[in-house]
């Protein structure tokens, strides 16, 4: 006689938000936490006190790592979490510029990542990176 067994497996939702980092400008939240992992939204270069986007792939690269920082730390979760990132960057060209910064944040064991060269980015910015996290 053949026994089968199921398993009910059911996934806790969480939205994170914190005002330290840009609001959605679109109908998605800035990370989702589910069953230990954080999936962060893409994040660009606006700076969340005043809507600014700094001048230059190097600042941007550096408001981009801050509102991630933010979301992170909210969810309470830090870098060293991180386990995979998604860079888009709008020129490739800028992708020693933007992984000198990117490596500041990860000295030692950084996440797997991919990094691509789109088309354009929303409000005309030059990076924008994804992340998720896991404990």
């Amino acid at each position: 006689m053949l026994s089968l067994r199921f398993q009910i497996f059911t996934i806790m939702k969480k939205v994170i938000h914190t005002n330290n980092a840009p609001a959605a400008i679109g109908p998605y939240s800035q990370a989702i936490e589910a069953n230990g992992m954080l999936f962060i939204s893409g994040q660009i270069p606006v700076n969340p006190a005043d809507g600014t986007v700094p001048e230059g792939i190097t600042a941007q690269t550096e408001q981009v790592m801050k509102n991630i920082a933010a979301i992170l730390d909210e969810a309470g979760y830090t870098f060293d979490n991180v386990v995979k990132t998604t860079c888009l960057l709008s020129d490739i060209a800028n992708f020693g510029a933007m992984n000198e910064v990117y490596a500041t944040r990860f000295p030692s064991n950084p996440p797997a990542r991919a990094a691509f060269a789109v088309r354009d980015l929303p409000k005309g910015v030059m990076v924008e990176i994804e992340v998720i996290a896991a404990k």
